[in-house]
This record gives C-alpha cells, structure tokens and sequence, in this order.
C-alpha cells in the first residue's frame, strides 16, 4: 500500500470539496461558467473528491480525464485558473491544519499550471510562437 502524500483524511476531503464549489457557485466569474457545465452537483462533487483522493490517498476510485473536460468546455480560459486556485487555498486555509492545507496547495498549483496550459495551448493559433510560462 502506498502512503497518502501527506496526512488529509477522505471525510476531510470531502468536506474540502463542498466548501470549495459553495464558493464556486457564488463567485461572480466562476459560478457561471461551472453552471454552464454541471446540472447535478452532488455527483460533481462526489468525482472530485474521488480524483483528490486518488492525487492524496492513491485510491483508484476516480476515472476521469481532468485536461479533456477543462479542454472541450470551450468557456475555461487560462484566466480562470488564478481564480480558482485563489478559491480553493482560501477553502483549504478555512477547513484544514497548516500543513495539510500547504501541502494541497502546493498538488492544486501544480496540477492547475498543467491544465492551464493545457487549454492556453488549444486556443493559440498554430501559427504563432508557443507561450512559454
């Protein structure tokens, strides 16, 4: 069995997550794009915590592709993602100890930069030299 990268509960996960996206669906920016996609909350929730508990714990509860969702939204813009991050270290500060919540922040940052060039790649033009930060 593989140990969790750092110490974080599955309940604490959870709890995590409902915070977080009750601040989503508020925020003026956010709320409406993730409206845009998501129709049944409580089952949005419940495959993002999975995914987080894959990315802690290393359950293998979470099948998904993260960039291929961020990516064919369409309206997920690399802008977003500062905002998002912004978000969920504020949830993280509110709901976790110091460290646990450093070291999810410090996953998310990581994770978020990925997708974010992700979906900055597939709106460049093909034509035009590559963004490279």
């Amino acid at each position: 069995m593989i140990p969790p990268r750092f110490d974080v509960t599955p309940d604490q996960i959870d709890r995590v997550v409902a915070v977080f996206y009750g601040a989503i669906r508020r925020h003026e920016v956010l709320g409406p794009v993730f409206a845009g996609h998501v129709t049944d909350w409580p089952a949005h929730e419940a495959k993002i915590a999975a995914f987080w508990r894959n990315a802690i714990l290393y359950e293998r509860s979470y099948d998904g592709n993260p960039m291929r969702v961020h990516v064919q939204a369409g309206d997920v813009r690399a802008d977003h993602f500062p905002i998002w991050l912004a978000l969920f270290d504020e949830t993280l500060r509110r709901t976790l100890p110091p460290d646990p919540a450093r070291a999810w922040s410090a996953l998310a940052h990581r994770i978020g930069a990925g997708l974010r060039m992700g979906v900055e790649a597939t709106r460049i033009r093909r034509d035009a030299p590559p963004v490279l930060r």
